[in-house]
């Protein structure tokens, strides 16, 4: 792909960034065959460890880089950023025997960045988007996921059912304030798929008819958990026999 003149992101984009050194080292290590160009800034002292690998790494797989001040002060949204990785946009089948998370009309950047890390540190690889959601290669999602967006698998679908038609074979479990069992109550058997609604409305009616419905019991204080709180809970409990 030739790289147009350099700007802020947006999301008709076929490229984006990642902004910082260690989101961009995870980015030449896990998909550095997406990575069209990295960036320093003149004053990289600030922020210097981390910087000779990437450059090991440009150099050892023959990817560009430059010292370009004016491109990171043109494209950056933060002034203490001192590196960038410019890379390809992408997607990935998921995987047919994994457990994956389902989230369904995602709006906020930030959960949907926190949701992703949290799959990786409980060993999660596959994420499934059903749309209208938010843009996952938004740079402030990928900052957001401190590197974990490039060590697993994501993939969009207009519909719920056209993900269950590729994924029919998975054991779907539906969290809903309506649902019917407990999630304390629940045996979670592989390969299943986590789904959560969205930060507003969460999941509809039509949901409680989707495999097995579950609901995180909490106090009366609140009317529901946040889309990222939920979903971590969803994803430990899950993984709480093993």
């Amino acid at each position: 792909m030739k790289l147009p003149r350099l700007k802020r992101y947006q999301k008709d984009f076929e490229y984006s960034y990642s902004f910082g050194i260690y989101p961009t080292l995870d980015l030449l290590k896990f998909k550095r065959e997406k990575v069209l160009k990295v960036l320093f800034k003149t004053d990289i002292s600030k922020e210097s460890k981390g910087t000779e690998e990437i450059k090991e790494i440009c150099n050892k797989e023959g990817i560009p880089f430059e010292v370009n001040d004016r491109a990171i002060e043109r494209i950056a949204y933060k002034e203490n950023t001192y590196v960038i990785g410019i890379f390809e946009k992408y997607s990935e089948d998921l995987s047919k025997d994994g457990d994956h998370v389902v989230l369904v009309n995602p709006r906020n950047m930030g959960n949907v960045g926190t949701i992703i890390r949290t799959m990786k540190g409980f060993n999660f690889n596959d994420l499934a988007i059903i749309k209208p959601a938010a843009d996952i290669f938004d740079p402030k999602v990928v900052r957001s996921t401190m590197g974990a967006l490039f060590q697993i698998r994501f993939k969009y679908f207009n519909t719920i059912e056209e993900y269950v038609r590729e994924y029919g074979e998975h054991n779907l479990y539906s969290f809903m304030l309506k649902g019917k069992e407990n999630i304390k109550d629940v045996e979670f058997n592989s390969p299943f798929s986590l789904i959560q609604g969205n930060e507003a409305e969460g999941l509809p009616d039509t949901y409680l008819k989707l495999g097995k419905s579950i609901y995180i019991p909490h106090g009366e204080g609140i009317d529901s958990l946040n889309l990222s709180i939920a979903t971590g809970i969803g994803i430990w409990e899950s993984r709480r026999g093993e």
